[in-house]
């Protein structure tokens, strides 16, 4: 046997999966071959999508399900033993393990990211592979995990027989979570983006600890109702009996499983602090679902309760860990055990990519200021002041502009889908109202249908609240626009959420991070793969600030002998420390304006100003680049740079272009490192006039080569005469292939399915079409020539 002519399989699977059983690892349950491990990142065309490539490890090494311990790259034996080794360190990584081979079929070259074995890389020979008791006890050793530990971490997930299996980074965030616990950690905090199943991963923590019985009463915390029943009636289902929710005020010690408001234990009164009717040391484990609410602040209604219960393991949960200079969640709880990043999440091809159409009236850049004496539509008096940004639907508003506002959200649905799920965030509730108005107005046909086409859903409104589970259930047609202001900021599930609107001045990082994950979640099912953020109020700007998606950063927080400090100017809190939280949970802060403290504290009047002209000042859509930033270059500007990433001059792209065997795969590629086909198209037809082949494209904006249209290529063709070689019907596919490049493109023509279609299907069924030039592999072939002819440069003609 010649191993230079066996294929990678065929190394794998007679030498690379022998020698590893040989070493006593389990074929069954602990070697897993082709483990793709993310979903491949969505690539947004117009309105079409396709996947980026999917990561995949040739073998993943387990010490049992779910406990990943070693990673294996494969290459055939044309490589040398290390080849795969870079590649081998990169799923590593991903995948948090310590040992690393790559091997190609002759032996293994071991990486030892503990260092335990001698050396950091070491070559075997394919008798030499480490069983896995081996690697086991050094990973145990490096973990610092002793026999009575070890024995908590070896506790199994829970398993539905569903099939169903936790993602790589939740495996990630539970086993290291279930470690640190099981050695003695009390404090921990779990960072993952909104979306990427923070309760599941929470679930299977809690059942863990308390199957292994190192945690046997747990109390999971929440600030919100809906929060707490989603939780108890889905991924806390199994517990089943074992689980109760504390509700009105009533406890019952027989249970193992506790879910709870944070409102519902505790209050401004002593007597409503009920959580003090259980022991200090009753519970052994809390944990606290988004934590950056309100439990990170010590002067915090919430830390009375975590205070309480001291002697407990606290585990936050959050997407976003709020870091100001008197709330730090890294304070309490310590860094991170684990971190799973917004961009991370869109690169993995497991969260929806965005793009942002910013929209910026007069009234909001240039401010506004009364003419004298005059007063608004109800008689009041305006205070002769300039009204700016910062005002504008909080002491003053402007009917005009809520109508423009409403208007430009009807005119985004009516031109890509009127049943498109959006939520409008407004400043306040009285802003959601009005909001909700101008756009039933502005959509009377569909009002019409259903008066539930447009609702506002907000604290204070029960028709509203009730129809929240229906706005999140992707089956049910009604509400389709939700306006709000706090309540749906965080932890509603609206998977199917398209278009989140921006008209409330955001200066959070923590409250932007939330908003920005109502969009987020993907559902396949119903064409829910990417969303649109329309921003009215530069919110957007946040996603220049380098914390958007970066590390969090500690700040100082304050000792409780020191005196706290104000928070930062517009940090509105998300409702947290008050009983009920949600919409309005806190007053505004109405400023002095007049100077001379009269009326501190006292709200200001809100002016209503109607008649006021409100233009349009600017509008521009903004895209999401591979790198997780927002595009602020032109985008020719931008494809230039994408493209000569990839092809540094123009001989190398038409030296790939040439040889591609479909250009199909080059169109794909180059849109997966960042080039937007459709809105490119857009904007250079838009200039020229008519459209170009993706060819085309790329010649005219990266190398600044003259465009021909896709007419004036295939006239080219025709010219040429290179169809009489051909007759009958061959010779009539190819013309017809020929006009169908012309108005459609390139990628059309090379799939054999055109054949079944219209006009190709009145010259003949496709296989006689086929048969015509002697079957299909000459028919392919005869499509690659006519594709070499469409390509010929102009002089060739």
């Amino acid at each position: 046997m010649d191993k230079k002519q066996l294929s990678e399989s065929d190394i794998c699977a007679k030498f690379i999966t022998p020698a590893i059983a040989q070493a006593g690892w389990d074929e069954h349950s602990q070697i897993r071959r082709e483990v793709t491990f993310t979903a491949g990142r969505i690539i947004v065309r117009g309105r079409l999508h396709s996947r980026g490539e999917k990561k995949r490890a040739d073998y993943v090494l387990y010490h049992q399900k779910n406990q990943p311990i070693a990673v294996i790259e494969a290459k055939d034996n044309q490589h040398s033993v290390g080849a795969g080794m870079q590649q081998a360190l990169a799923y590593a990584d991903a995948l948090d393990v310590p040992f690393v081979f790559s091997s190609n079929g002759d032996g293994f070259l071991f990486h030892d990211r503990t260092g335990l074995s001698g050396q950091m890389e070491t070559e075997l020979c394919l008798s030499d592979f480490p069983k896995p008791e081996q690697l086991w006890q050094w990973y145990c050793q490096h973990q610092g995990l002793d026999q009575r530990s070890a024995a908590v971490v070896a506790s199994p997930y829970y398993d539905d027989g569903s099939g169903r299996t936790p993602r790589y980074y939740q495996v990630n965030a539970v086993n290291r979570t279930v470690e640190a616990v099981a050695r003695g950690q009390d404090r921990l905090l779990l960072v993952m983006a909104t979306g990427t199943g923070k309760t599941y991963t929470a679930f299977q923590i809690i059942w863990r600890l308390w199957k292994a019985k190192q945690k046997k009463r747990i109390l999971f915390l929440a600030d919100r109702n809906i929060l707490v029943d989603q939780t108890k009636n889905n991924d806390f289902k199994p517990f089943g009996q074992a689980m109760t929710k504390i509700s009105k005020r009533q406890i019952n010690k027989s249970f193992e499983i506790y879910l709870s408001l944070y409102q519902a234990v505790s209050g401004n009164e002593e007597e409503k602090n009920i959580y003090k009717q259980f022991s200090p040391e009753f519970f052994d484990l809390i944990v606290i679902d988004e934590c950056h609410r309100g439990s990170a602040k010590e002067d915090s209604a919430w830390r009375e309760i975590l205070d309480y219960f001291s002697s407990a393991t606290h585990i936050g949960l959050t997407a976003t860990p709020k870091e100001t200079k008197d709330a730090s969640n890294i304070d309490y709880f310590g860094e991170p055990v684990y971190t799973y990043s917004l961009k991370q999440g869109i690169d993995d091809g497991f969260l929806a990519p965005y793009k942002v159409v910013r929209i910026d009236f007069d009234i909001d850049l240039q401010g506004w200021r009364p003419k004298k004496g005059q007063v608004d539509k109800y008689g009041q008096l305006i205070e002769d002041r300039i009204y700016n940004q910062k005002d504008i639907d909080k002491n003053i508003v402007f009917d005009e502009r809520t109508q423009l506002v409403a208007l430009k959200i009807t005119e985004f649905l009516q031109k890509t889908g009127e049943f498109q799920k959006t939520i409008v965030f407004c400043n306040d509730i009285d802003h959601a109202e009005r909001m909700r108005q101008a756009l039933v107005n502005l959509n009377p046909e569909r009002v019409k249908e259903n008066i539930k086409y447009v609702m506002r859903i907000t604290g204070d409104n029960d028709e509203g609240k009730a129809e929240l589970d229906n706005f999140i259930n992707p089956e049910a047609k009604y509400p389709v626009i939700a306006t709000t202001s706090k309540l749906m900021t965080t932890g509603v599930d609206a998977k199917t959420c398209k278009l989140v609107v921006l008209d409330q001045r955001i200066q959070s990082m923590t409250e932007f991070k939330q908003i920005i994950g109502r969009g987020t979640r993907i559902d396949e099912d119903y064409d829910k793969l990417w969303f649109t953020i329309m921003d009215f109020k530069k919110a957007t700007e946040l996603f220049a600030d380098p914390a958007f998606d970066g590390e969090p950063v500690q700040i100082y927080c304050p000792k409780p002998t020191d005196p706290p400090l104000p928070p930062e100017p517009d940090d509105s809190p998300d409702g947290e420390g008050l009983p009920g939280g949600g919409d309005d949970a806190y007053p505004p802060a109405w400023p002095d304006i007049r100077g001379d403290g009269k009326g501190v504290g006292e709200p200001m009047a809100k002016y209503v100003v109607s008649g006021e002209t409100v233009k349009v000042l600017a509008e521009r859509v903004q895209f999401l680049g591979p790198d997780g930033k927002l595009i602020t270059e032109s985008l020719t500007d931008y494809t230039r740079q994408c493209v000569q990433k990839q092809f540094a001059s123009l001989d190398s792209f038409l030296r790939r272009w040439h040889q591609a065997e479909r250009k199909k795969a080059i169109i794909d590629e180059l849109a997966a490192h960042g080039v937007f086909w459709d809105e490119l198209q857009q904007d250079v037809s838009n200039k020229l006039g008519y459209e170009l082949d993706p060819f085309d494209l790329i010649c005219h904006i990266v190398y600044d080569q003259p465009p021909l249209s896709r007419q004036e290529r295939a006239l080219q063709v025709k010219k040429r005469n290179y169809f009489t070689r051909y007759d009958g019907k061959a010779k009539a596919v190819l013309d017809t292939l020929l006009d169908k490049y012309a108005d459609t493109g390139i990628e059309p023509i090379e799939d054999v399915k055109i054949l079944t279609l219209d006009p190709f299907s009145k010259i003949g069924a496709p296989l006689e079409l086929m048969q015509a030039f002697g079957g299909k592999p000459n028919y392919l072939k005869a499509v690659k020539e006519l594709e070499d002819q469409l390509y010929l440069p102009p002089q060739s003609a």
